[in-house]
């Protein structure tokens, strides 16, 4: 689990405004949220009922700028 100490800037009347992170903190929640990302899009693409393909026809396809 991700371990974060955040700081809270606040308002004239103790509101909550905003919160301050250490960097590494920060860069840590960009990781975890970038592979939340990838964890979406494959099962995304689990999910969509289109053929398989060979990585190879893959590589080929997006370079030559075709979308199967």
């Amino acid at each position: 689990m991700l371990s974060l100490h955040p700081r809270y800037l606040t308002d004239d009347q103790q509101r909550r405004q905003a919160v301050v992170l250490a960097l590494d903190e920060w860069q840590k929640v960009l990781e975890d949220l970038e592979e939340l990302d990838d964890i979406r899009a494959y099962d995304a693409a689990k999910a969509d009922p289109q053929e398989a393909i060979p990585f190879e026809q893959a590589v080929r396809e997006i370079r030559e700028g075709r979308v199967s």
